[in-house]
């Protein structure tokens, strides 16, 4: 299996390309800054050869575009979507952050539409041809029972739509497009009381991707494998 990964540095990200290495995948791990990824470096370093490390801020469209270029070719099995961020502490009613909420979208929804057009023709190539996006259960408006959390909701309930599109629209070229509830997980953004562990949660992941085939298009995945509502 050949993936490529976003947000790899740390947290899911990272425990996604260890876990990978040890089913003997061959792994393209992005991040902003490799040259401060310390543990990333050294997974790769220990790899054998099946990871190598690349620059990618996913919010910069000229790099993305350059990756794919340097790229251009290779068969991609799973595209992971896997970088996203919270958004400021200012996300209750009455106290929004406006400029941020607009730079948590650029990372939470557009950043992973403008992953899938760069790379559609290396997925395309591929056996597997899978779009694989990680949401949060925040974004599914039945379940949210609780409110606040405007930006953060929001950025990955327009992702769902998003990748909902996506499998409509990538149908004809046989590409699976799933989105993934990783669970809450302990990470810097789910914090030390979360439920599950980074490689907990990964395990069932990789589970999902792959088992899911092209008729699991267009689903929103919870992390037991089950479906989540809308």
């Amino acid at each position: 299996m050949k993936i490529l990964i976003t947000g790899a540095n740390r947290g899911i990200g990272l425990e996604m390309v260890k876990i990978a290495v040890s089913k003997q995948w061959q792994v393209k791990a992005c991040c902003r800054n490799p040259h401060v990824a310390d543990k990333l470096t050294e997974v790769a370093r220990m790899s054998g050869g099946l990871v190598s490390v690349h620059t990618l801020d996913v919010t910069d469209k000229a790099q993305i575009q350059a990756l794919a270029y340097e790229l251009r070719g290779e068969i991609i099995d799973i595209l992971i979507n896997n970088a996203g961020v919270y958004g400021s502490m200012s996300h209750q009613f009455n106290n929004i952050d406006e400029r941020d909420w607009i730079e948590t979208f650029k990372v939470n929804t557009i950043a992973p539409l403008n992953m899938a057009e760069a790379f559609v023709e290396n997925i395309a190539l591929s056996k597997k041809k899978m779009i694989a996006t990680v949401s949060s259960k925040m974004g599914s408006i039945s379940d949210n029972t609780s409110g606040g959390s405007y930006i953060y909701r929001s950025t990955k309930t327009a992702l769902n739509a998003v990748v909902k599109s996506m499998s409509i629209d990538l149908a004809s070229k046989g590409i699976c497009c799933v989105l993934l509830h990783p669970g809450w997980v302990k990470t810097e953004m789910g914090g030390p009381h979360a439920e599950i562990s980074t490689r907990e949660s990964v395990n069932q992941i990789f589970n999902t991707l792959e088992s899911a085939t092209i008729n699991d298009s267009g689903s929103f995945f919870d992390i037991d494998g089950s479906l989540i509502a809308w």
